[in-house]
């Protein structure tokens, strides 16, 4: 009888000092952080997506998309590679456009360049993607919708001559949303 009693007493003796040292232990490692918890994510959603020109493709988009998602009539482009150059021209006008893709830019850089330039830059999230809108204060008529992407930086700049009223950055953004969808 006695030992059943001193292993009780040593077991519980145990159980007294392993809670205790548990307790000290975990006091002595455990840190107040403030904030607000956050999923760890990719600066990107698609690090090794590629939007340069391919399949006859600007951004991902045919030509007559981008002539539906703005509403012309027609739509040209002169010019097609890194860069894509659009004239579309409808009722009220013409529009020009421009679509970009540097493969190994940087979000940051971008929006140095337009600011240093005298545009107001609005910071936004486009499909995921962090992104922002410039346009300079003397032509409301351009705007550039810009994102991070894949493993580099993409932009669609609008532009309507003349200015007539229409929103150049919400053009901007739809066709930059469109491309970013592109591969979902």
């Amino acid at each position: 009888m006695r030992t059943r009693v001193r292993r009780a007493r040593r077991s519980t003796a145990a159980s007294i000092f392993t809670a205790g040292t548990v307790a000290v232990l975990a006091a002595a490692c455990t840190q107040t952080v403030g904030g607000d918890a956050e999923r760890a994510r990719p600066s990107v959603p698609d690090p090794d997506r590629s939007y340069g020109y391919v399949d006859d493709r600007c951004g991902l988009l045919q030509d007559e998309t981008v002539q539906e998602m703005l509403e012309a009539d027609t739509v040209t482009r002169p010019y097609s590679g890194a860069v894509c150059q659009y004239t579309l021209s409808t009722p009220g006008g013409l529009i020009d456009v421009v679509y970009t893709w540097f493969e190994s830019g940087a979000l940051e850089r971008e929006r140095d360049l337009v600011e240093s330039r005298g545009a107001d830059v609005t910071d936004t999230v486009i499909v995921r993607h962090p992104a922002f809108l410039a346009q300079r204060p003397d032509n409301p008529a351009a705007c550039a919708a810009t994102a991070a992407a894949g493993p580099g930086v993409l932009s669609w700049w609008v532009q309507f001559r003349p200015q007539n009223g229409e929103d150049a950055c919400a053009a901007a953004e739809k066709l930059l949303s469109a491309t970013l969808s592109g591969d979902m």
